[in-house]
């Protein structure tokens, strides 16, 4: 079982929860990188927990991130996990995963199992052909923080969701056949939902799972479902939180790179992170698209120096006006069809569409990020900003100097397939689900 475990990444972890009495409700947050424009929403938080134990007191919210108190609200996060475990708020479990079951006000139910991943069998750099894969490129700059969280930190509590690819529901679904223990079941604040969790413990049920997953990771099934030859396998591909994942990875190399006993370090509990498995086809799954809106740019350069770059890149390029994006989006549905990229715009001057016929990569959204990146170097007067939703894109696009880019929703059929021959996708390719849908603070792992 354990030689299973350490082939496919997976540790089984003793996983801490809140005693009985405590306030679930108060005790979960969601994601501290959500909301991070408005700070009303963490302040109504502080209210909703008025002081009772909450991981809140647990984490940074990046709304306070480069803000006089972000040293205190660090110093206080290490302060608080230690006194968590230390009273007795946080009481351990018996070793094993969790199932869960989220219902949002956008899904009836999304299903989850909490597990431990090994970070040995990650690596976030581009090209990276490991086990598990960073789905979106990983920004170096923006660990720093999560890295003064977790660096002193003596538990860790995830918002990361991790993705599988599994057609036939063979991992987690199944376990929702079993009779299984009841580990909590509360509504979410703030109007984000109901979850319920399971314990999932025992040689038999780890088995289980652990050789579903192994199935999974079988190289001759893995390059038979892609229609591939010889890839190395990606099981795991990041959802969410692959910033925080991958300051997992940088504390663990440290540890690892300071240890005097080389083989004993290996047993250390940082070497893991915890973390939520999805599988990619659960239908309470959906993907969001992210779109763009410039600001300060000159549109005639713009299209000017888009054209050079795409026919450098050897590809066709065209711009058309339209009357409206609505009109400009059935062409580009059009243009889909025939194998090209369309992207539908606004700026002050109305709606239009860019055609790029024999694009170089898989997605849409790769197509305009890659002259968005080479075009921003050029141009530090540039800014841009990146939108969820389409009347958000009009609103601000329209304005003068702005332009504002629409782009489609990736399919999660396609994620694993595109990252497998692309590499990692540009950041801010897709979202999963709306803000109040991303994954709560609730179970946690001692690290130290």
């Amino acid at each position: 079982m354990n030689e299973i475990l350490e082939s496919i990444g997976l540790n089984v972890p003793v996983i801490l929860l809140p005693r009985e009495g405590v306030d679930l409700t108060k005790w979960a947050v969601v994601a501290c990188d959500q909301y991070t424009s408005q700070p009303e929403y963490w302040e109504k938080v502080s209210g909703l927990v008025d002081g009772a134990p909450s991981t809140l007191h647990m984490i940074l919210p990046e709304v306070y991130l480069e803000t006089e108190k972000e040293g205190e609200i660090v110093k206080n996060t290490n302060e608080a996990m230690l006194r968590y475990v230390e009273d007795g708020t946080l009481v351990e479990g018996e070793k094993g995963f969790i199932l869960v079951d989220r219902k949002t006000s956008h899904a009836e139910s999304r299903k989850g199992l909490v597990v431990a991943l090994d970070l040995e069998k990650y690596d976030y750099s581009d090209g990276s052909t490991s086990l598990i894969r960073a789905t979106e490129g990983t920004i170096v700059d923006r660990l720093p923080p999560r890295i003064k969280v977790r660096e002193n930190a003596s538990v860790e509590l995830p918002h990361i969701m991790v993705l599988i690819d599994d057609p036939d529901r063979t991992v987690i679904e199944p376990l929702f056949e079993d009779k299984l223990e009841t580990a909590y079941d509360f509504s979410l604040m703030m109007d984000s939902g109901r979850i319920k969790g399971y314990r999932v413990s025992g040689p038999e049920l780890i088995g289980k799972v652990a050789g579903a997953v192994a199935r999974l990771a079988d190289p001759d099934v893995f390059n038979a479902k892609y229609g591939l030859t010889d890839e190395a396998v990606l099981l795991y591909a990041m959802g969410d939180g692959n910033h925080s994942f991958a300051t997992a990875k940088e504390i663990w190399k440290k540890i690892k790179a300071d240890a005097e006993d080389k083989e004993a370090v290996m047993s250390h509990p940082a070497r893991y992170a915890l973390v939520e498995l999805v599988n990619i086809h659960d239908a309470g799954l959906q993907f969001e698209p992210i779109h763009r809106v410039l600001f300060s740019v000159d549109q005639k350069q713009f299209f000017t120096e888009a054209q050079e770059f795409f026919e450098g890149c050897g590809s066709e390029f065209s711009v058309e006006a339209f009357e409206s994006p609505g009109k400009a989006q059935e062409t580009a549905d059009a243009v889909a069809g025939e194998g090209g990229h369309a992207i539908p715009f606004v700026s002050a001057s109305g709606a239009g569409l860019i055609k790029i016929m024999n694009p170089k990569l898989n997605l849409v959204v790769a197509t305009l990020q890659s002259f968005l990146d080479d075009f921003m170097t050029r141009h530090r007067k540039t800014d841009i900003d990146y939108i969820h939703g389409e009347d958000v894109v009009c609103e601000l696009g329209m304005k003068d100097g702005n332009m504002g880019f629409y782009l489609p929703a990736i399919n999660k059929d396609e994620l694993f397939k595109t990252i497998i021959l692309d590499g990692s996708l540009p950041r801010k390719t897709f979202s999963m689900g709306e803000a109040d849908e991303k994954r709560f603070y609730l179970e946690c792992r001692k690290i130290r």
